[in-house]
């Protein structure tokens, strides 16, 4: 991809709602995977009490919108402000109090897991069936749009063509080694977590463009002493967080 087109990808513009300043893409077909859109508010005279206690608006008790949410409450039941960046805004927003709770564990993932994503991790690469693997640095795009693999070769997976992803995890239970393998269908709800597990590796499966079926590829960790197997695991561990925020962000 020419420098060019990389800059006009990850051109921003600011631009301002109802609900606040938001730094946006130039271009909308540019925008992250993980973005959700800014919800319709629920109009003022369709709502005559909070819609988390029921208190009745009067000139006292003046009715606010949820910037995530939209719905419509008392000044007790959305009065936090807080970060949004699923939505770009450039400062924290009035939010109700179930939506800032969840705006408040989304800050974890954009403050450290998209930080690891971005910074990528190596990994013995598969793809589709070859019985041969390669050594790749495998890293989020900058605009969060595509997983880039470099190493002899190059290869550009755009996140919205991933439709299946696998992670695979090692644990221990009743002294031995076990494997688990964590599946997601970004389309359906996430698998859970369960015990204490460290994740090794993952499966995906993408669609491209003009062909038809789907193509798979293999990650998985290397086996060596130093410093990037650690980082690998962190790596796949951030992915699969990223892997829930992609399924609430289609399921809007």
């Amino acid at each position: 991809m020419s420098s060019g087109v990389a800059a006009r990808r990850d051109a921003k513009k600011l631009v301002r709602s109802p609900s606040g300043l938001r730094m946006v893409p130039e271009h909308r077909a540019f925008g992250s995977p993980f973005g959700l859109e800014e919800p319709q508010w629920v109009p003022d005279k369709e709502c005559s009490r909070c819609m988390q206690c029921d208190a009745k608006f009067d000139f006292i008790t003046r009715k606010h919108h949820c910037r995530r949410c939209g719905k419509c409450f008392c000044d007790r039941c959305c009065s936090q402000k807080v970060p949004l960046r699923r939505m770009c805004f450039v400062d924290p927003v009035r939010q109700c109090t179930e939506c800032a709770l969840v705006s408040h564990r989304e800050t974890e993932f954009y403050d450290k897991q998209l930080k690891v994503l971005l910074s990528g991790a190596t990994f013995l690469v598969t793809f589709g069936n070859s019985e041969k693997s390669e050594t790749m640095v495998c890293r989020l795009s900058n605009n969060q749009r595509c997983l880039i693999l470099d190493g002899d070769s190059h290869c550009e997976i755009e996140i919205a063509h991933v439709c299946t992803v696998q992670i695979l995890t090692e644990g221990f239970t009743a002294g031995e080694k076990d494997i688990h393998i964590y599946t997601c269908l970004l389309g359906s709800q996430p698998a859970s977590e369960a015990g204490s597990t460290r994740a090794t590796g993952m499966f995906l499966q993408y669609t491209v463009p003009g062909a038809e079926g789907t193509t798979q590829l293999k990650l998985m960790a290397g086996e060596d002493a130093n410093g990037s197997r650690r980082q690998a695991a962190a790596w796949l561990a951030a992915m699969h967080k990223a892997t829930r925020l992609l399924y609430e962000s289609r399921d809007q």
